[in-house]
């Protein structure tokens, strides 16, 4: 799943789930009062530049002071709400993880021993300095025993399995055409930037710059690994990615569910790349008995054969090396992970220095054992009510969305129907899962972090493969408790929202009212929303890519589409750099009905009541406040051309301010008249839900 600093959307079909669980326990800590955020409505007054008129950019005017004094830490790409969300919630998971690494008598195989070794394996950087490259000796031994292109296939299987991506990825999913069932994904894969325009565009002097600086780095991370010619094997190895980027889809191309699905049989399959052994990698992945795939991007595995048959093996021996340090280059001695910094940290996101050690291993223990960490984190960190206080929100989403679907003018009755349908079928999990995933199987070992990484690596592929053939489980989770984000799945129609996104600054259990429907009704609606963007529209109720809308409502959903790419388009972050609306349009879609469904969701938890005014703000107003200062944040440079380019959300100020343009309750809200900066003229806004 992409990494995103807001809502992401889980598209169904090869994304690999977090396996469900349950809640463990009872006292939890609070959320910080109101009096933390500023004001008594929760509002952060300090934060706000009155200088800027909430008519021009209202984005700025919320929190154009913030913006000003804050100076991203030197270890991050960016910072905002969620970056301090997130922090905290480090911290609470620090004090957690620092219990278990305590016990130094843990019994063997427990959470607590798995917990403590593997944090006391990653900060114990003198002995990974000390082994160097001899934890990965015996796969490198794989890759040097390449001896024909027909071996490709065995080995990119080996390295699918332990985290190294080649150029064909593997995935097992709901099928999407039948959610009902698990099926095997091949799609492409095997980049070491972040989207083929960094290899292609000859146009932009800084993505040129990037792929100079990024064939140093494989030369320098080649030269680390022992090789006396890396500059040529460099060279190389830039050039065979540069030949993929050629043949892969845009990130806008990939955004079609239809497109992206092709059932092939096995035979179907060797036909598309005959010069690739299809039986030994399915079999190396362990999906060796599944008689079809669906393919993603058939023209891409067309274009890989060729690929393969026209590149020496040599060449392919030093690209597989390459991946495989690279991907592991975190777990490695000093200068390995200095290098891997300095490029993925410093160039393409623009961090002045490294994460401390401390945090780094954290992270590791997060993401290694998610769950076991999670567990303790809602007993601790998630009170029960704090999960009624946003389910009790969400059914007035629900509700507020189904008011939406009846005001359409533009529906016709037929369609709605249908739409009514899907909402009253999609599944609301708030805070943690029913049932806790089961470790026992993993094996942990202090003092050996590259192997308890493969290990680890190995155990989650095998979890997700181990799936073929069984019924889907709908209780599973995409994210962990402690995950400060939240998601929409189209397969199983359900929105999921993290404990740890329900937390202050982005969700305050004590403030009032008006600014939660803004900063997590906001989230709440945006999710929801995703059900009927332009991908989850193509979905229906039960998870299922059909066609449920009439030929005339698809043409006028289409041409509301083009409006909000239009504007989105015109939208830029930095000089030079416009936002992708044919990339980002799902996100904006989201965006733009959630904010209209969070005021109609406060309009129906006020039950005709009127709105307090607090601080000299409305409630309405309060509400967009929160909205806006839920989505607070600035970026480098880099990150936000690497944003431009690769991720489907726009940046935090355009999510605002371009939302809100065509949201009428802001109109009327703050008096947004003609001339404004914020205006936008009626023939040019766009409502969709």
């Amino acid at each position: 799943m992409k990494r995103s600093l807001c809502s992401s959307v889980i598209a169904g079909l090869f994304v690999v789930a977090a396996p469900a669980f349950a809640h463990g326990g009872a006292a939890a800590t609070t959320a910080p009062s109101s009096a933390v955020a500023g004001s008594a409505s929760g509002i952060e007054i300090a934060s706000m530049d009155r200088e800027v008129r909430p008519q021009d950019d209202f984005f700025r005017y919320t929190q154009g002071k913030w913006l000003k004094d804050v100076e991203i830490p030197s270890d991050r790409s960016s910072w905002g709400a969620f970056n301090i969300a997130q922090e905290r919630v480090e911290q609470q998971i620090s004090a957690i993880i620092a219990d278990a690494a305590a016990q130094k008598n843990a019994k063997a195989g427990s959470e607590a021993q798995k917990i403590g070794d593997l944090y006391t394996s990653y900060v114990d950087q003198a002995r990974r300095d000390q082994l160097g490259l001899a934890p990965l000796k015996a796969e490198l031994a794989r890759i040097q025993a390449l001896k024909d292109k027909r071996g490709i296939a065995t080995l990119m299987a080996r390295l699918d399995r332990i985290g190294v991506d080649g150029p064909v990825g593997m995935g097992v999913g709901q099928d999407n055409r039948d959610s009902t069932r698990y099926v095997v994904g091949i799609s492409q894969s095997g980049l070491g930037m972040p989207d083929r325009d960094y290899y292609l565009n000859d146009k932009d002097a800084r993505l040129k710059d990037i792929r100079a600086k990024y064939q140093t780095h494989v030369e320098k991370m080649l030269a680390l690994g022992g090789h006396q010619d890396a500059a040529a094997k460099a060279e190389r190895i830039v050039a065979l990615e540069t030949d993929i980027a050629r043949i892969q889809w845009t990130k806008v191309e990939n955004r079609d569910p239809v497109k992206r699905y092709n059932k092939k049989t096995l035979a179907e399959l060797r036909a598309l790349a005959p010069g690739f052994d299809w039986d030994a990698y399915l079999k190396g992945t362990g999906a060796g008995k599944v008689t079809s795939v669906i393919v993603s991007q058939p023209s891409y595995l067309e274009g890989l054969d060729k690929l393969i048959a026209a590149t020496p093996v040599d060449t392919w021996k030093s690209y597989f090396e390459f991946r495989m340090l690279s991907s592991y280059a975190p777990y490695l001695s000093q200068a390995f992970v200095d290098e891997s910094f300095a490029f993925r940290g410093a160039v393409l996101s623009g961090q002045k220095e490294n994460r401390p050690l401390e945090k780094r291993a954290i992270a590791e223990v997060n993401r290694t054992l998610s769950e076991v960490v999670g567990k303790a984190y809602v007993t601790q960190h998630f009170p029960p009510e704090r999960k009624q206080q946003v389910l009790d929100m969400a059914k007035n989403f629900i509700t507020a969305f189904g008011e939406g679907i009846d005001q359409l003018e533009w529906m016709s009755p037929e369609t709605k129907k249908q739409a009514h349908a899907k909402l009253a079928k999609i599944n609301v999990k708030i805070g943690y899962p029913d049932k806790w995933r089961d470790y026992s199987r993993l094996k942990i070992v202090r003092g050996d972090l590259v192997g308890n990484v493969i290990r680890a690596r190995e155990f989650g592929h095998d979890y997700m493969v181990n799936r073929l053939g069984k019924p889907v489980d709908r209780s599973v989770w995409g994210m962990s408790p402690q995950t400060v984000n939240a998601y929409y799945s189209p397969t199983l129609n359900e929105v999921v929202f993290p404990a740890a996104r329900l937390q202050y600054p982005l969700y305050d259990a004590n403030a009032e009212p008006a600014v939660n429907y803004g900063s997590v009704g906001i989230s709440i609606g945006h999710e929801i929303s995703h059900a009927f963007d332009d991908k989850g529209s193509q979905y229906d109720g039960d998870g299922n890519l059909r066609n449920w809308w009439t030929e005339e409502d698809a043409k006028q959903f289409a041409a509301r589409g083009k409006v909000l790419v239009d504007q989105y388009a015109g939208y830029s972050p930095l000089p030079g750099y416009h936002l992708n609306g044919e990339l980002t349009l799902g996100e904006n879609i989201a965006d733009n009905a959630g904010a209209i469904m969070a005021s109609r969701a406060y309009k129906i938890y006020l039950e005709g009541k009127p709105g307090p005014v607090i601080d000299g703000f409305t409630a309405e107003q309060r509400l967009f406040m929160g909205l806006s200062q839920a989505r607070k944040g600035k970026a480098r440079d880099a990150a936000l051309i690497s944003q431009v380019k690769v991720d489907p959300h726009s940046p935090s100020e355009f999510r605002v301010n371009g939302s809100l343009r065509n949201h009428p309750g802001f109109y009327e809200a703050f008096d947004v008249k003609p001339g404004d900066k914020m205006y936008l003229d009626p023939k040019d806004r766009v409502i969709f839900w």
